[in-house]
């Protein structure tokens, strides 16, 4: 089954699911579907786990356990996927900004595997031949008719295929479908560094779950810092150790410059430009390598609970 099939599956049980989860769906008037996760109608947990699951295509499992009081007081977010490569970086990776006049939104999901323009689809060797296209927009607003119809032209689809799950990161379940990128910024950093990505068989992952911020910068630095600083991902991989011994050091977030101050700080002194903060920060704060080949494990990195309540805020 392609990946836009999968995800279009689990959007199905999201609208059959939408009282219980508290998300709203909006059939537009040339056709095509959006599903609103935590613009206009409250969300929730279950409407977070179930809206990562279709940013990955379905070929993840997400959870929500106890905390780690390591790390502090804050349930985790789990990722477990044996499929990485298309549940991360062909679907969960926000790859497409969606833009067009004051709308703006971070666009990832299957549907950039079905527009395939990005050099890492290209590079994997990614394609999806479905006749739908399902993606998951970061905003604040719900999108209308000419930005579903400018994603069905850029995906090649009639535009009644296009289904948007819409959440912005100050609600509860987008909070919880950023947090649930920590396998995936280990995924594309790996990639960055040449590693290749087709040798990693399994990942796993958790990173502490914020509080939902009011505030949007706010909101942006916490579910970035749980990664940056709380993440730690597992990957079991076919490789040769010296290669991993190599590139080890250079996957946790400690290797960047800008590591070591609450993330809303960092992109404050970048005048809020993301692609002005160095791109070696978006990774785990703890990366465990197993190699299957040799038998050998290996870890790197480390957390930084200090960071983390600074950013989230102490319990009172």
């Amino acid at each position: 089954m392609q990946l836009n099939d999968q995800a279009f599956a689990l959007c199905k049980s999201a609208i059959g699911h939408a009282s219980a989860w508290r998300i709203v769906e909006h059939r537009l008037a040339n056709g095509a579907t959006v599903l609103d996760f935590g613009v206009q109608t409250p969300g929730g947990i279950l409407a977070g786990q179930n809206l990562a699951r279709i940013c990955m295509s379905d070929r993840a499992k997400i959870t929500i356990h106890p905390a780690d009081y390591s790390l502090g007081p804050w349930a985790l977010v789990q990722v477990t996927t044996d499929d990485p490569v298309h549940a991360c970086m062909a679907s969960q990776y926000a790859g497409w900004p969606v833009a067009k006049d004051k709308f703006f939104a971070m666009g990832s999901g299957p549907m950039r595997a079905k527009r395939g323009k990005e050099h890492v689809l290209k590079s994997l060797n990614i394609s999806d031949s479905s006749e739908r296209a399902v993606g998951v927009l970061e905003c604040d607003r719900l999108p209308d008719e000419s930005i579903c119809e400018l994603i069905a032209s850029e995906c090649g689809v009639d535009v009644r295929g296009v289904v948007l799950c819409v959440a912005p990161t100050r609600s509860i379940a987008g909070t919880i479908q950023v947090v649930a990128r920590s396998v995936e910024t280990s995924m594309h950093k790996l990639f960055e560094l040449g590693f290749d990505l087709h040798s990693i068989v399994s990942g796993y992952g958790t990173a502490p779950l914020p509080p939902p911020a009011i505030e949007f910068v706010q909101g942006i630095g916490r579910t970035n810092d749980a990664i940056l600083y709380g993440g730690h991902v597992t990957l079991w991989v076919h490789a040769e150790d010296d290669q991993i011994r190599e590139l080890g050091p250079k996957v946790p977030s400690n290797a960047s410059r800008d590591y070591g101050v609450p993330f809303a700080q960092t992109f404050k002194r970048y005048e809020y430009d993301f692609y002005k903060v160095d791109p070696g920060l978006f990774s785990p704060a703890m990366i465990t390598i197993v190699n299957l080949k040799s038998g050998s494990s290996f870890r790197f990195g480390s957390f930084r609970p200090d960071v983390l309540s600074e950013s989230f805020g102490e319990l009172t």
